[in-house]
């Protein structure tokens, strides 16, 4: 435990109090969320994205210590252990270093190495490969002839020895480190076309790039076409290098013997040592090419869920489409359906087009709808049209200022035929649910998008190539950090929102919400202890970030937890705060009072630490805030831009969709996004656009080419 602790402490660089503190917060069952937000003074405060990094490379860590453990007992079974071995597998780093030592004494399929051995030429092998062989060699080689063995003459004990030798030098632990490393750093990874047919991976029909520089989501393409058949791919490195390497190494300036050493590192070098080694390089890029591709699908879906909402607006929820018509849902400011309709607006006569133009009004006027939430699928740019029309006819006929905003719909049809959706809307039909959805996303994206299995909602790159279980337990982490940094009503949260909460699993989110549904709505964050199979811990972890409107104890609706109720009323008390003030939360001049207060003297009165002192006094000024109302409120349209419209050096507004490793794709507003290339996205050197963009930022653009047959627009971040 003790070499584990002192690689966290090296690798995160914090302190050894850190590092124990943190490890034991762990064990003892506290989640990520509740010791970021909450035991700040133990772990000095870190983060939620250094503590979950911490968490994964403690398990790595724990999982490195145990196969050391299982390797040394069955070595030691099979009597083969050494002090030599036993420290080399204790020195180990990774779990590459252990199977490389643990690789001679592994049980083998049968190879041909074993048949040699089982043939009796292992001391024909063992004495050539030692250099100690005097005398002459072909004579002493005569000695393992047995018909009987099935080895009827000397060229043929010399190649079953070189067999043995050969799988000898290819189980040598320090042979495959230093050739691994050779691979590593000076491998080239080089791919070939399949065929002469266009297909997107063209640019790797003649390709070749150095296993140590290609980008994670070069891997994954490559991968993606070999997969696909389009593409073949090899490792090539030095062979003579290698081969001299070994050379160096095995030879012992014996004549009889060295000419049957070099055939066999010639043949453990083809044979055996580099395909094998070849595979474990590919399996690190792919590893490389996923961690890269799920940092990124992490950043893009954070940024996505933490947009800002759009509260206090009745939202028209707009399902844009041809054939089956444009599915409308009307939600009121809480996200209650307060109508619906289908139309035809992009499809028909001109007489039906002019009616659904009518309907699109009336529901507009009748419910006094501020924004349009229009979803950026099959007829967007149509409806987009349509919706101009009208917003610029409602101004001119009842000077009515309207909105709209185009909502990624990722997802959308996934959730409405969910058994979810089946369970929210049991009288709606499945196709409006997708219009509430697309409402409701602008309305709190949040909320709305944790409905949606993370992979469905579309700002990942190449996720549908990384491993399913590694993707999900990451975005799972993203999405509970989300939900646990806003809060939840508890009186109106969904059991797929409450599953998120820290110490909530789904039964418990269920029990929550039958609970709610039996007694009414909940009163206290107390009364949560009631709920079934909520006990202590579960409350402690997650009771702050539960919010209870109806609660007479104002606390019970702030990010406060109720191990500092206490506390945090002598505070109050202190700054000399009233029954009144109280009342009415009117703690605005906070910033006023505790200007002169020294913060460290408080929090020792309080018997509390300065970080929480700090987060309360924070969460005081403003009750029940939403962190996501600090953020850029999404970009509100009236008009629409036609591709046609675009040119060189046009300067337009637009909200940045995904990030990929190679730039940023930019919606402005022409149904299809453009691309500012990680070369155009600073005038300063970018390393990665996730430095400079995220999903859901306002940014200006200026075009740089149009090119409408490929449909495609590089836009430029440059001298703006």
């Amino acid at each position: 435990m003790e070499n584990i602790e002192s690689r966290l402490i090296s690798e995160f660089g914090i302190s050894k109090e850190q590092s124990e503190s943190v490890i034991q917060l762990l064990d003892e069952g506290n989640t990520v969320p509740f010791i970021a937000r909450y035991r700040k003074e133990r772990t000095g405060g870190l983060d939620d994205i250094v503590l979950r990094n911490f968490t994964e490379r403690l398990i790595y860590l724990r999982n490195l210590e145990g196969r050391k453990t299982d390797v040394l007992r069955i070595i030691g079974e099979q009597e083969n252990l050494t002090e030599e071995i036993e420290n080399s597998i204790k020195k180990c780093e990774t779990l590459t270093e252990i199977e490389d030592i643990y690789r001679p004494f592994k049980p083998k399929k049968r190879t041909r190495a074993i048949i040699a051995i089982e043939k009796g030429l292992k001391p024909l092998a063992e004495i050539i490969f030692s250099g100690e062989f005097k005398g002459d060699i072909n004579e002493y080689a005569q000695k393992f002839i047995s018909q009987e063995k099935g080895v009827t003459t000397a060229m043929e004990a010399f190649e079953g020895a070189g067999d043995i030798i050969s799988e000898m030098i290819s189980d040598e632990a320090d042979f495959r480190k230093w050739i691994r490393a050779l691979v590593h750093n000076q491998g080239i990874v080089e791919t070939k076309g399949a065929s002469d047919e266009t297909t997107p991976f063209e640019m790797y029909y003649e390709y070749k790039e150095g296993v140590k520089s290609i980008p994670p989501h070069r891997i994954l393409a490559i991968n993606r076409g070999e997969s696909s058949k389009i593409l073949s791919v090899k490792i090539k490195a030095d062979n003579d290098k290698i081969n001299q390497y070994l050379r160096d190494k095995c030879l012992k300036g014996n004549s009889e013997t060295d000419k049957y050493i070099e055939l066999s590192i010639v043949d453990s070098v083809k044979r055996l040592i580099f395909p094998s080694i070849e595979r474990e390089i590919r399996s690190e890029l792919t590893e490389k090419g996923e961690i890269g591709a799920i940092e990124i699908f992490k950043a893009n879906l954070k940024a996505l869920l933490m947009q800002s909402p759009i509260k206090g607006k009745v939202v028209l929820g707009f399902d844009p489409g041809f054939r089956t018509g444009c599915k409308i849902a009307v939600l009121d400011d809480t996200g209650k359906v307060l109508d619906m309709a289908t139309v035809y607006a992009t499809a028909g006569s001109k007489d039906g087009v002019q009616k659904s133009i009518g309907i699109i009004k009336a529901l507009v006027n009748k419910h006094n709808v501020e924004v349009i939430s229009l979803g950026n699928g099959t007829a967007s740019r149509e409806s987009e049209e349509i919706l101009a029309q009208i917003i610029k006819e409602l101004k001119e006929e009842c000077a009515k200022d309207l909105y709209y905003v185009i909502v990624s719909e990722a997802g959308a049809s996934v959730y409405s035929a969910s058994e979810l959706a089946s369970k929210e809307y049991p009288d709606i039909d499945v196709s409006i649910r997708g219009a509430i959805s697309i409402g409701r996303r602008l309305q709190d994206p949040l909320v709305e998008l944790v409905k949606i299995d993370p992979k469905a909602i579309g700002v990942g790159q190449y996720q549908h190539d990384v491993t399913p279980k590694k993707l999900d337990e990451s975005l799972k982490g993203v999405v509970e950090d989300c939900v646990n940094a806003v809060g939840v009503d508890l009186n109106i949260a969904t059991p797929s929102l409450l599953s998120y909460i820290s110490g909530i699993n789904a039964t418990i989110a269920q029990n929550i919400v039958a609970y709610r549904e039996e007694n009414g709505k909940f009163i206290a964050r107390k009364e949560l202890l009631k709920v079934k199979r909520l006990g202590a811990k579960a409350y402690e972890q997650c009771a702050g970030f539960l919010r209870v409107m109806e609660s007479k104890e104002f606390l019970d609706n702030t990010s406060v937890h109720p191990e500092s109720y206490n506390a945090t009323k002598k505070m109050l008390d202190f700054l000399q705060y009233t029954k009144e003030d109280l009342k009415s939360l009117n703690f605005k001049d906070m910033d006023e009072r505790v200007k002169n207060i020294n913060l460290n003297e408080l929090a020792e009165k309080l018997e509390i630490g300065v970080p929480t002192l700090r987060d309360i006094i924070k969460e005081i000024k403003k009750p029940g805030r939403d962190p996501r109302e600090e953020l850029p409120k999404p970009l509100l349209k009236t008009g629409v831009v036609q591709m046609s419209h675009l040119k060189p050096g046009m300067k337009l507004m637009g909200t940045v969709r995904n990030v990929s490793d190679f730039g940023a794709f930019v919606d402005i507003g022409v149904h299809q996004d453009g691309l500012v290339h990680i070369s155009q996205l600073s005038d300063k050197f970018v390393k990665h656009p996730l430095d400079v963009v995220t999903v859901g930022d306002i940014v200006e653009v200026s075009v740089l080419e149009v090119d409408e047959k490929r449909k495609r627009i590089s836009l430029s971040m440059k001298n703006i």
